[in-house]
């Protein structure tokens, strides 16, 4: 209970003060005079008076507030290696345990992870944390700051102001103080390159707590495959050229061979993603005898800016003899030989619309195609009667290559081409428009090559449910057969036509090995704070892929069908960084947040950063961890304002004496027959002396 004494004049103060000044200019001649009974008349007067000013007693009853205590636990990505984070849980029990023996306490404790409102955070942002969760506290309630962290923290306030309204700020270190460790950052990597260009990506290795380690081995890989070893020098910067290999990412893998003794390996492993853009896609179409969709694929190619066509249309085939003399012909000879011989492997695609072998073509020029196509290129053959014919390209060393053989039977008669079970889950046919109803929304077909037994996937099929379009990997390049040369009528429109762009230029793109229609394929990508994971299989399931966190730790993600071939994933990305997904030999690399996050530039404990505010004010910074091992929990001890926060083995809480108002009691002095009893009694004690 706090007493204390108030005023609630009757009359305004103005004429209080006047009759104040009337009483004591009556009351000072007769005190100077030393007129008997002049004490008690001023007595009488100064009653009065204070009667008139309303003096009241108050009684508050009030509460005291309980002293605001932060506990602050780190658990950032670093905070997870070594032993960290089990000494901080240790830590953080004991310390709880000796402040739930403390009265008129309140404890706080606030977990600060790598994500803040489900965002990834880059860094370790333990301040803000903590002005957040003390926002509505008055500054003068709070009595300490106990941080419980490796140290790396990066929102550390500069210069070391008072902060928090002046309470101590304890900081208790994870980690040992000897710490090494081994990291490798990519210094300069494009972005975008043209693919086989080359270019070059700066990278380091630093070797952090060690004086000297000598040279480091580091291991390149392009795409999962062993590129080259070299040895570098720790601190230095080293340049590695590299080939872009083809289209998409292409992902190169640096790994630094590990430091005896480092902390972590995690940090070892740096990638660059490099997208390969193919500067223009060189097509050599050649035609063979004139037919109604002879312009289908010239139209087709022409329309993508991305591609120059050398088109090749055979239009005086051998047998067709006039009379006409050569040098009198109008038409400029066709290089045959430059084409087929020495440039083929600058085109990425080889077409073959409708060709009969008729001696135009010398079979050398078939057998060159053949290496080209098993040395990585792509080769298309869209027949027609001209297959199952004497003149078949089947009849030349292409038969290597080719995925069916002619039976010498063309079929005759009207059918809907179909995607097969096999299609419906490969890129090129899955989700053609139309496809998904039986039978498909397009229009028929009415001629189809029989052929026997192909050695490819038939991804559709024709009459009799017989092999329409089927697709082969031939060493390390790609064969499509389509065994019926009537898709222009899809193109005409002839009974509402058919998919026919979306389908040809698909094949195309798949038979030049464009990244998206890729049969296998495994894809990763940032979407906010959420990873989303694709994959894309000709099987029925998907196995769960392994995600691997910056931080090192991995963990197996269940992929959900989205689709026929497609499956997918989306997970919370909780730390910033490299983020990296395998599935068998398909992996794939992400990147959430900054190119080089702050939480893993520098993983080793330490003391240098919260020092300077430690110090400021008045706390105490110590390891977790005595020099034996042991855990070293510090005493609390409740302090005064303005007394030491800090000991060898202790840490000060500064008390609060701030309290809440719960009532007031209120007691007029004179007020009622106390206050009239008084004013009589003072008057009456004049009387008295008068009549003495």
């Amino acid at each position: 209970m706090n007493w204390s004494l108030t005023f609630a004049p009757v009359v305004p103060l103005p004429a209080l003060l006047a009759l104040a000044a009337v009483a004591l200019i009556v009351a000072l001649p007769l005190l100077i005079r030393r007129i008997r009974g002049a004490w008690l008349r001023l007595l009488a007067l100064a009653c009065l008076v204070a009667a008139l000013a309303g003096p009241v007693l108050l009684a508050e009853e009030r509460e005291p507030l309980p002293t605001v205590v932060a506990v602050v636990v780190d658990k950032t990505a670093s905070q997870g290696l070594s032993d960290r984070a089990a000494t901080t849980t240790a830590m953080r029990a004991a310390i709880e345990k000796r402040f739930g023996d403390l009265r008129n306490i309140e404890l706080r404790t606030i977990e600060v992870g790598s994500t803040a409102n489900g965002q990834p955070v880059d860094g370790t942002e333990l301040f803000k944390a903590v002005g957040s969760a003390l926002a509505d506290v008055a500054p003068e309630r709070i009595g300490a700051v106990v941080m419980l962290t490796d140290g790396e923290v990066h929102d550390v306030p500069k210069p070391p102001a008072e902060i928090l309204g002046g309470a101590p700020l304890h900081a208790l270190i994870s980690g040992k103080p000897d710490e090494i460790d081994r990291q490798i950052v990519i210094r300069q990597a494009p972005r975008f390159a043209i693919v086989g260009e080359k270019q070059t990506i700066e990278y380091s290795v630093i070797d952090s707590g060690v004086s000297d380690s000598g040279p480091v081995q580091v291991t390149i890989t392009r795409d999962g495959e062993p590129l080259a070893t070299e040895i570098v020098m720790p601190g230095e910067v080293s340049r590695f050229g590299i080939d872009i290999a083809h289209a998409g990412q292409n992902i190169y893998e640096f790994e630094a061979a590990p430091l005896t003794g480092e902390l972590t390996a995690v940090n070892n492993r740096a990638a660059a993603v490099v997208d390969g853009i193919r500067e223009n896609l060189r097509v050599l179409l050649v035609s063979g005898e004139p037919h109604a969709g002879e312009r289908i694929w010239r139209n087709l190619l022409k329309s993508d800016a991305s591609v120059d066509l050398v088109h090749f249309t055979i239009l005086r085939p051998p047998e067709k003899q006039d009379g006409t003399p050569i040098d009198e012909l109008s038409l400029i000879a066709f290089p045959t030989r430059e084409l087929f011989s020495v440039k083929i492997d600058q085109f990425d695609l080889i077409i073959f619309d409708r060709y009969a072998q008729r001696g135009v073509l010398p079979i050398l020029y078939f057998d060159n195609i053949a290496r080209y196509v098993r040395d990585g290129g792509a080769l298309l053959v869209a027949s027609g009667p001209d297959y199952a014919s004497e003149g078949s390209l089947y009849g030349t060393p292409l038969a290597d290559v080719l995925p069916a053989a002619p039976t010498g039977r063309v079929i005759e008669k009207p059918f809907t081409p179909e995607v097969t079970d096999l299609g419906k889950r490969h890129p090129v046919t899955r989700g053609l428009e139309g496809g998904d109803a039986t039978p498909p929304h397009w229009s028929r077909w009415f001629r189809q090559v029989e052929t026997d037994k192909p050695s490819g996937e038939v991804i559709m099929k024709g009459a009799d449910g017989d092999p329409l379009l089927v697709l082969q990997r031939e060493g390390k390049g790609r064969v499509a057969l389509m065994l019926s040369d009537q898709v222009w009528l899809w193109a005409r429109g002839y009974e509402g036509g058919g998919p026919h762009v979306d389908l040809l230029r698909r094949l195309a793109h798949w038979l030049m090995k464009e990244p998206d229609l890729e049969e296998e394929a495994l894809k990763v990508t940032a979407d906010g704070a959420n990873l989303v994971i694709e994959r894309q299989t000709m099987k029925d399931n998907a196995a769960p892929a392994t995600l691997t966190a910056p931080s090192g730790k991995t963990s197996n993600v269940p992929l959900v069908a989205d689709g026929p071939g497609r499956f997918r994933a989306e997970v919370p990305a909780g730390e910033i960084g490299l983020w990296r997904v395998e599935d068998g030999d398909q992996r794939a690399f992400a990147h959430v947040g900054p190119a080089n996050p702050r939480e893993f530039t520098d993983v080793r404990s330490t003391e240098e950063k919260l020092a300077p505010v430690v110090q400021a004010s008045g706390g105490r910074i110590a390891r977790m961890t005595g020099a034996d091992g042991r855990l070293d929990t510090p005493r609390i001890v409740p302090v005064r304002s303005g007394r030491s926060m800090a000991g060898q083995d202790w840490i000060g809480i500064r008390m609060t004496e701030a309290s809440v108002l719960k009532g007031v009691d209120r007691l007029p002095l004179f007020s009622g027959f106390l206050g009239l009893a008084i004013l009589l009694g003072a008057a009456a004690a004049t009387w008295y002396r008068e009549g003495r």
